[in-house]
């Protein structure tokens, strides 16, 4: 387990920008010569659920209205960032389904176009409780992707798991996913060993069911207390290995920057995908960053280290100086790319696991 200590975050203050940093509207391109391509924008760091590898049943210090992103600024930044070459928006939470404003939020987001013209992906994550009522909206508004979250399909086990009775809400809100016409529909299980490490083939048998692709996610240290253990996680091998049992599994080529190794099952056109953050990292080719509800951006879902943009969107005179706030924003964009480093480290000894929890970073 990783020690402690609070995120650092860079303000904004000192020089940043200049050559070796790149200029607005050029590729944002790291040190290691990442292209990055997606932005992950978390919406609240609220959730309708309380899943124990995520956070406590209660007690949770959770951010000030105030502090979160409006509408405007988040749409600003996502201007920006698609100039400069950022082609997919994927919205988060917590559970961004509580954020009441979010078919304005997607359909902004929408109207964006790159560089070339071409209009960016919207994607969201979502546990999927509510969906089934805000889907039509959220389509119509420009949604064009969905991951949706489901660790088990057993009632008792998932009220165990989330600390809340809400399946059903769960199971009509994929059924929504199926009957629309958003594809590749998604479906995300955290494996847990002793937990629902015995549902994986059912998992996946329910996905092909629905027109989804089953996606396994090792477990791993982003939980707000703290109490991540290696142990405890189902490893890829492992995964793969209870699969095999049932199918012929091939691999799918061509993964480029995703997250999630894919396998052909059978001969049939069905995949499962892994994502294999501890065992197999995949850093090398990551061309992600992350947006925090309260204006934070991360280079990687487990650094310690946050660059803050509310000092340059909420400055003094931001508001006359449209132009100054959108360098601003761009120059600390740059910096946060500049200083990603090659990989996680989760398995080095030394790893200090964030602060923040994931509802708070944003998947």
């Amino acid at each position: 387990m990783g020690r402690r200590r609070p995120d650092e975050r860079w303000s904004g203050s000192g020089a940043v920008g200049g050559p070796d940093l790149g200029r607005p509207g050029e590729p944002l391109v790291d040190t290691y010569g990442r292209v990055h391509r997606d932005l992950r924008i978390s919406l609240t760091d609220r959730c309708s659920l309380r899943c124990t590898y995520c956070m406590p049943e209660q007690g949770m210090e959770w951010l000030s209205r105030t502090s979160i992103l409006t509408t405007d600024e988040i749409v600003r930044i996502a201007r920006i960032c698609a100039e400069s070459g950022i082609t997919t928006f994927r919205l988060t939470g917590g559970e961004p389904l509580l954020r009441r404003d979010l078919p304005e939020v997607v359909g902004r987001l929408a109207a964006l176009r790159g560089p070339d013209g071409e209009p960016v992906q919207i994607a969201m994550t979502t546990n999927g409780i509510g969906l089934d009522r805000a889907l039509p909206e959220l389509e119509a508004a420009g949604l064009a992707r969905l991951n949706i979250s489901l660790d088990t399909l057993r009632p008792e086990r998932f009220r165990d798991l989330t600390r809340r009775d809400r399946l059903d809400d769960v199971l009509r809100g994929i059924a929504a996913a199926q009957a629309s016409g958003l594809r590749p529909l998604k479906i995300n299980a955290v494996a847990m060993r002793g937990v629902n490490d015995d549902e994986l083939v059912e998992l996946v048998e329910f996905a092909v069911a629905h027109d989804a692709q089953m996606r396994f996610i090792e477990q791993m240290p982003l939980d707000v207390g703290h109490t991540w253990d290696r142990a405890a996680m189902v490893t890829r091998e492992e995964i793969l290995d209870a699969l095999a049992v049932r199918w012929d599994l091939t691999p799918v080529p061509g993964r480029g920057g995703a997250p999630a190794e894919r396998w052909r099952l059978g001969d049939s056109e069905h995949t499962v995908g892994v994502i294999a953050s501890v065992t197999a990292p995949f850093c090398g080719d990551c061309d992600r960053l992350r947006l925090t509800a309260d204006g934070q951006l991360r280079n990687c879902l487990f650094s310690n280290a946050e660059f803050d943009l509310v000092p340059v969107l909420r400055g003094e005179g931001a508001e006359a100086d449209a132009a100054g706030v959108d360098g601003g924003v761009d120059a600390v964009l740059r910096a946060a790319i500049h200083a990603k480093l090659p990989g996680h480290a989760i398995n080095d000894p030394g790893f200090l696991q964030p602060a923040r929890g994931m509802n708070a970073i944003g998947g």
